[in-house]
């Protein structure tokens, strides 16, 4: 008598306002994808298929961020309809670097870019997805890493929870053996406040780290300002860098730390 085949997790990868490069980090994983699809059923992934499949999901990756009322009912939808739901990127964890838009008059932008703005629907903000619903986990980066995207499905498969690192940029400089470029350089390094995962990109190639993996635990702002100063940025300059692809998470310190 045949067994009855247990049923495999079904995923679902979602986007709301991004560029799509996080859901391009899972299609660039390649052969470990082929592997990935043997063991979930991929229900909906429209940057993969067109084949869709109504929840629930137990499983569901979302990027982007919600800058639209209709974004905001659609993932209140998601949530409802997923066992599981993992943010990916700094849209969906940060708001993205369309949070810029929360520091300026978003009428003004949109009259400006577009003919007919009166066409154009959007909230006056750019607002992480764990504004508007409950988030399982946040897997951070611009885009994220794929080792830590398959270490995040691997785990869920697994039953276990997802070893993720959440020290900083600084630690993986000093695993790698890079020397530290603002100690030998001066030049200005967002390392020390930056969350790891990009394999200190930027430092091994003798440049600063720009933050794409966005705050890292409780960073001390206070004390890096300072530091960034002493190595020769403008005050505009320390605003520009801190508002970029994680200036929503930046700033929400800045504001809790006071100004520096």
């Amino acid at each position: 008598m045949d067994t009855p085949t247990a049923r495999r997790p079904r995923l679902g990868v979602f986007k709301f306002a991004s560029c799509d490069g996080c859901q391009l980090t899972l299609l660039d994983c390649e052969d470990e994808l082929l592997g990935l699809a043997a063991q979930v059923d991929i229900a909906h992934f429209l940057e993969a298929s067109s084949a869709v499949e109504p929840g629930p999901y137990d499983l569901s990756l979302v990027e982007g961020s919600v800058t639209t009322a209709e974004d905001a009912e659609r993932i209140r939808r998601v949530r409802a309809e997923s066992r599981h739901l993992v943010t990916i990127g700094a849209c969906a964890t940060a708001g993205g670097v369309q949070a810029l838009r929360n520091f300026a008059d978003v009428e003004e932008f949109r009259a400006i870019v577009y003919a007919r703005p009166e066409y154009v629907e959007t909230l006056a903000t750019s607002t992480p997805i764990a504004a508007h619903v409950p988030v399982d986990l946040e897997l951070q980066g611009c885009p994220i890493d794929r080792g830590q995207l398959l270490e995040v499905i691997t785990a869920f498969l697994s039953g276990r929870k997802p070893d993720i690192p959440r020290h900083s940029v600084c630690f993986a400089c000093k695993r790698r053996g890079i020397p530290c470029v603002t100690v030998a350089r001066g030049t200005p390094c967002l390392g020390p406040v930056t969350h790891a995962g990009c394999g200190a990109l930027c430092p091994s190639y003798g440049r600063g780290c720009y933050g794409c993996f966005g705050p890292s635990g409780s960073p001390n702002l206070p004390a890096m300002i300072p530091l960034l100063r002493s190595d020769g940025m403008s005050d505009e300059d320390v605003l520009r860098v801190l508002h970029t692809f994680n200036t929503a998470k930046f700033a929400a310190i800045e504001q809790e730390t006071g100004p520096s």
